[in-house]
């Protein structure tokens, strides 16, 4: 992995050497490698949005609560990979996976897919890996059945909810805001 001081400038990626590959029984030794790595978010294994999250949990019991739900095959995102490293991820997976996540939210409604996070190490930061993260998981989600995808980023001035995506990402990919959660997240969908 490339040196992620804060003095290094982020590393540009050859964007169309990136493939995406879904997260699942075969490929989650992939999403491991990514979240393993120094700086990566394992003290969370991107179970904070999840129905199976509860508050005050062991890092390595969210690790097994993820795993168990790639074994049973529940969607839960899409891996960047450039020459043999993975190098990003994206959760993105049918609505009802995760608990609720905006208060205007139906319940009734299908089809609804959501984007949740990003993680893109500190080092390729700033290349464009979390657009083409994006552009990558709604491709995948209108594949995988989705009529509407939803997102929640904040804007780039954020304090926090920035491993969410920013607005911008979202509004130049055709996105529309129909509502808020809570005070810094904004509740953005694309309809196919």
């Amino acid at each position: 992995m490339p040196d992620s001081s804060n003095d290094s400038r982020p590393q540009r990626l050859d964007l169309g050497r990136v493939r995406f590959i879904e997260v699942t029984r075969q490929t989650r030794g992939r999403f491991e490698d990514l979240f393993e790595q120094p700086g990566a978010p394992k003290y969370c294994w991107c179970m904070a949005w999840r129905h199976a999250s509860r508050e005050h949990v062991q890092n390595d019991e969210k690790k097994r609560t993820m795993m168990a739900l790639i074994e049973e095959g529940t969607p839960v995102g899409i891996v960047a990979e450039l020459d043999g490293r993975t190098v990003g991820w994206c959760s993105v997976a049918p609505r009802e996976t995760y608990r609720r996540l905006s208060k205007q939210q139906d319940d009734t409604e299908t089809g609804v897919w959501s984007i949740v996070c990003f993680y893109v190490p500190r080092a390729l930061r700033g290349g464009g890996l979390a657009s083409a993260l994006l552009d990558a998981a709604i491709k995948h989600a209108f594949a995988n059945g989705a009529g509407t995808i939803e997102a929640y980023p904040v804007d780039e001035a954020a304090p926090s909810y920035r491993f969410m995506g920013f607005r911008d990402m979202f509004v130049a990919r055709g996105f529309h805001q129909i509502g808020t959660a809570g005070t810094r997240r904004h509740v953005m969908r694309l309809i196919r």
